[in-house]
């Protein structure tokens, strides 16, 4: 044998040594998006669990501010990189289904069943489930009760129906420096969500499966009542989106608003004020609300989206859910044992619940800020007088067909 002969032969012996050893896989990366300014409280520790009960994946986590997050999302799934799991707002779900951008992720009838009533329909879309509901939040009324006081009306007791509201901030109004309710009317998205507090607290719906039904007797209603509300509002309403009303609220400048749960840790020292349901509507079945919710998203074309989906809900688990939700401060989304304890520690939990019964969504359109931006123009051509409401509402129905 040569020695060039003996060297291949080493050289074959070394390369099948090589080929045959054991190789250490890598663990498969499941990428998420997080909106926000840090990593929520406790998700490290769900996330190490999950980890350790699905061995080969590691999930990598990005946190996004708020004002960059949903175009991030949304540029990397376009481009067709895109993330495999991602906070959304659910809003957004039928434009990226629609595109098929994002999977299905189907609900069983008892995860279904575990939720408030009408949380599911927030991510529904012919039936099908497009997303898991992972923050919720809902509304309800504040009040100063020393303005109330100020003005000859009883301090405890918080306006239940239309009339009262407006007759209250009338007597505010008259009898004090503040502005009796302060109303919403900036080009803003959530000038469309405080219209919608009207809508849903008057039995009015805006879309009804493809069908748009906003220029309806109840929605009707709704707008002639935001109206009336102008002249016992802040001076120009325009000028003014939900957050801002609580500097005004703050200053004692008005003496009732309409806001989330986050609202009554933001209140000043000093002040004295109360928290009751929405005010109803004539047409009113019973306590209502607007229900917003985001969602966890599972992305298409990542090759583990079963592995997304079943961290997206392993992530929102009843009990991981509740611990999400206490830590942030938000409305909870399901009526676990926990929550009769959170209102018996904190009673000004209790409106925030009281209204989910009839509670409706951000209505799911397929080009959403289409329709948000022609129900900005009907809310304002009221409030500043330039239309009526009913052909503003006319109107507006007729625009909103072009983006359902």
């Amino acid at each position: 044998m040569t020695i060039q002969t003996r060297m291949l032969g080493v050289a074959a012996l070394a390369l099948m040594a090589s080929t045959s050893a054991p190789v250490l896989a890598q663990d498969q990366t499941v990428t998420m998006i997080q909106c926000g300014d840090a990593l929520a409280d406790g998700y490290d520790g769900f996330i190490k669990t999950w980890e350790e009960k699905n061995p080969g994946f590691k999930v990598e986590v990005e946190v996004v501010g708020w004002a960059q997050c949903q175009d991030k999302i949304t540029t990397l799934a376009a481009a067709g990189t895109p993330v495999g799991l991602a906070y959304v707002g659910s809003r957004t779900l039928k434009q990226f289904a629609d595109n098929d951008l994002i999977v299905p992720i189907p609900m069983t009838d008892e995860e279904k069943a575990s939720y408030y009533p009408n949380i599911v329909s927030t991510v529904t879309i012919d039936d099908t489930q497009w997303g898991v509901p992972v923050a919720f939040s809902t509304k309800a009324l504040f009040w100063n009760k020393g303005l109330f006081e100020q003005a000859g009306l009883d301090p405890e007791k918080a306006p239940a129906t239309w009339q009262e509201l407006y007759d209250t901030a009338k007597a505010v109004t008259d009898k004090t420096d503040a502005a009796g309710f302060g109303l919403v009317a900036k080009t803003m998205d959530n000038t469309m969500h405080q219209f919608l507090h009207w809508v849903y607290t008057n039995d009015g719906k805006v879309i009804d499966g493809d069908e748009i039904v906003l220029d309806s007797p109840q929605n009707l209603e709704a707008l002639e009542w935001v109206k009336k509300m102008v002249e016992v509002s802040e001076e120009g309403p325009t000028a003014y989106e939900q957050n801002e009303l609580i500097a005004l609220f703050n200053d004692q400048k008005i003496a009732m608003i309409e806001q989330g749960p986050w609202m009554r840790n933001r209140i000043n020292e000093g002040i004295e004020w109360g928290v009751a349901p929405l005010p109803l509507g004539p047409q009113a079945k019973g306590p209502g609300t607007l229900l917003i919710t985001d969602s966890l998203a599972v992305f298409k074309g990542t090759g583990y989206e079963d592995k997304a989906i079943d961290l997206a809900k392993w992530l929102t688990n009843p009990e991981n859910q509740f611990y999400y939700e206490k830590t942030q401060g938000l409305t909870p989304l399901r009526p676990v044992p926990e929550v009769e304890s959170l209102v018996a520690e904190d009673p000004t939990w209790k409106p925030f619940l009281d209204g989910i019964s009839n509670g409706g969504p951000e209505p799911l359109f397929l080009d959403y800020k289409g329709f948000e931006n022609v129900a900005i123009e009907m809310i304002q051509s009221v409030v500043t007088g330039q239309a009526e409401p009913a052909e503003a509402l006319k109107a507006a129905d007729e625009a909103a067909e072009e983006f359902k």
